[in-house]
């Protein structure tokens, strides 16, 4: 052991700070080996990719080496709530109980902060969709008057997904920057600010992806200034990257442009209503697109979309409409810096959507993703190994990519292959630590038998037949995590249908029926729900304790065959002579699978059944690549076996 290995267990020891400062603070061999490997990445410069099963207190393992190097280190999570997490709770334990003089930022998007410029232009036009927004927009102006940070976060009056927000927060296409009248008081400059004097700084992958972007671009401010990059839940990073690496345009930015346009007019050109008829043209235009399709969300590609009567033709109405627009905007643009910037988007938009209609580059692939209110037209490379690996390169730093769910078995091979971590000079160092938890004790693996084939018509109600006496077993306290919505639909009817016939029905709650972070909380308060969901409810979510016992999932996790990037991405590797399934489905399906059955065993104490009803686990010799990358349960296929195990738990708080 070398003397930084020494100094660092000295660290994670009984007696040592750590112990000291957190209450039941437990010394574990991962956490100590993880957090060596860490700390040698960083003073080598290096590139690591880790993988540490549940329980093994990875946020700790790369804490203490990122804050006694004395660099300035970027931490990059996968969702807003770990970033919240981390710089209110993980980072301040772990700074105080090393007694480490580093300062803290925490920044995110600018979308999460107040923008005084728009506000002030927005509520003075009074235009909103309901009373609602009305409202909440007069609440969001006093907390504009009272916070310090801005940050909406902390604006509890206001529901997080309220439409006023879209009207008192900035985009990037819209923001002002330097030119903006209210830049003195620019709550994402202070941020920002913050962040560049910081020593430890928390961002999203989103923000982080962002400012490489920017970085390509020459105006990247973190990046270039940081000595370590720890990303944590990286198994997220090859989907993000695609999405930054490649480009989108939407209806609801034509809408926003729209909106700000009208805006704009009134404060700085008032005398010119043709401009304010023209970006009501433009609004029209935006959502006659998304008319387009039906009310059902879903993506296809490009060519399936041409298919559609009226799509071509619309798409054209938006190209002219973005035109007029663009004609009135060149005589009125010096009026204001407002306007002024509403010319540049509104030619960026006019270009980003030719470049869609007619892309020039075909590593990329075109589709169409619709949502509820807004239809958005992508273009995605194919791959980002290449274009992530040129990040890698120039300034020497510390890259740590970090997760629960990195490897297929113990081979990182594959999520090395998509990041463009293979062939590194030096090699990329690579570790994977399993949980300390006792799954052989904590929890049974149960494969049922005679499921059919998960195409068949009537699989969903096997589903539903298999859960229910588990559900019932346990007493309530189950996830069922379905692969599709349409499934999750199903199930729940089903399962609805059959728990309303028992004495004491079980809360059954759906997703959709509110936030994910409300239908959390309303499941652990219940202690005995069952909670029938789809992607959103697979990974970050955390559920210690007897609130959750049973975890049911009806499909393997595969990306469905029709999916516009999967297709395409098929059809490229067959070009060149690799195996789709082998190289990319499979893996990815293992990953999400991990990720579903991770929800079931949070702490050393939970106890419970993980249900994988899908026969192809057991029956196709994939299904080995499955079962064999999640954590060491015992298995059965007796029924029996798990609802005795699931009875032979203590009973729920709800129960």
């Amino acid at each position: 052991m070398t003397d930084r290995d020494a100094r660092l267990a000295a660290f994670f020891a009984l007696d040592g700070p750590l112990a000291a400062a957190i209450p039941g603070f437990r010394a574990r061999g991962q956490q100590v080996e993880m957090a060596q490997k860490i700390a040698e990445a960083i003073a080598g410069n290096r590139v690591l990719v880790a993988e540490a099963g549940t329980g093994t207190g990875k946020t700790f393992a790369y804490l203490v080496p990122a804050l006694l190097s004395g660099g300035k280190v970027i931490i990059s999570t996968g969702t807003k709530t770990l970033q919240d997490q981390l710089f209110t709770r993980d980072l301040p334990t772990v700074r105080a109980a090393l007694k480490a003089p580093v300062s803290v930022a925490l920044l995110k998007g600018r979308a999460n902060y107040v923008c005084p410029y728009h506000l002030e232009r927005n509520e003075r036009d009074g235009r909103f969709l309901t009373a609602q927004d009305a409202t909440d927009m007069r609440a969001i102006a006093r907390f504009a008057r009272t916070t310090k940070s801005g940050d909406k976060a902390e604006c509890t009056e206001v529901s997080e997904d309220s439409g006023a927000w879209s009207a008192a927060t900035s985009t990037r296409d819209n923001c002002l920057g330097q030119d903006c009248p209210a830049v003195a008081d620019c709550f994402v400059m202070h941020a920002r600010r913050a962040a560049m004097e910081a020593d430890v700084v928390v961002v999203n992958h989103h923000l982080f992806f962002a400012d490489v972007m920017l970085k390509d671009e020459g105006a990247g401010e973190l990046l270039p200034s940081c000595n370590t990059v720890i990303l944590d839940e990286a198994h997220q990073l090859p989907e993000t990257a695609s999405l930054f690496f490649g480009d989108s345009v939407s209806t609801a930015q034509a809408l926003e442009l729209a909106r700000d346009v009208r805006s704009e007019t009134v404060a700085a050109a008032r005398d010119c209503k043709e401009l304010i008829d023209e970006a009501r043209g433009l609004e029209k235009a935006a959502r006659d697109l998304r008319l387009v399709f039906g009310p059902e969300p879903g993506r296809m590609s490009a060519a399936q979309a041409l298919l559609r009567e009226d799509f071509d033709a619309q798409l054209d109405a938006l190209t002219e409409a973005l035109a007029r627009v663009e004609k009135i905007l060149e005589t009125q643009a010096e009026r204001s810096e407002g306007l002024e910037s509403c010319l540049r988007r509104t030619q960026d938009l006019a270009a980003r959507l030719a470049g869609w209609r007619r892309p020039e580059d075909d590593g990329l692939v075109c589709w169409v993703e619709v949502f509820s209110h807004a239809v958005v037209l992508n273009a995605t490379p194919l791959e980002v190994a290449e274009i992530f690996r040129r990040q890698l390169s120039g300034h020497p730093r510390a890259w740590i990519f970090t997760s629960a769910t990195l490897a297929i078995g113990t081979d990182l091979g594959h999520y090395c292959g998509e990041m463009g971590l293979n062939g590194m000079e030096p090699p990329a160092l690579t570790g994977v630590w399993g949980s300390p938890f006792d799954y052989g004790e904590q929890a049974l693996l149960y494969a049922p038998t005679g499921l059919p084939n998960p195409n068949a018509p009537l699989y969903a109600e096997a589903v539903a037949a298999v859960a229910l006496p588990l559900i019932r077993a346990a007493r309530g306290r189950t996830f069922v995590l379905c692969t599709s919505l349409r499934a999750m639909r199903r199930i729940h009817e089903l399962l609805a249908a059959e728990l309303s016939r028992d004495a004491e029905p079980l809360p059954l709650l759906l997703q959709g029926e509110g936030s994910r972070s409300e239908l959390l909380e309303r499941f652990r308060r219940l202690g005995n729900a069952v909670l029938v969901a789809s992607q959103s409810f697979w990974e970050g979510v955390d559920v210690p304790g007897d609130a959750l016992s049973l975890v049911v999932i009806d499909k393997l996790p595969f990306a469905p065959p029709d999916d516009p990037v999967l297709a395409a991405r098929v059809e490229h590797m067959e070009r060149r002579g690799l195996s789709p399934f082998l190289h990319h489905q499979l893996p990815r399906a293992v990953i999400s699978m991990k990720q579903g059955a991770g929800r079931l065993i949070r702490s050393e104490h939970d106890r419970g059944v993980l249900c994988i009803c899908d026969p192809r686990m057991i029956e196709k010799n994939y299904g080995k690549a499955v079962w064999r990358s999640l954590p060491p349960m015992r298995r059965t296929r007796a029924q029996a076996e798990a609802v005795a195990f699931l009875e032979n738990l203590p009973p729920p708080r709800g129960g």
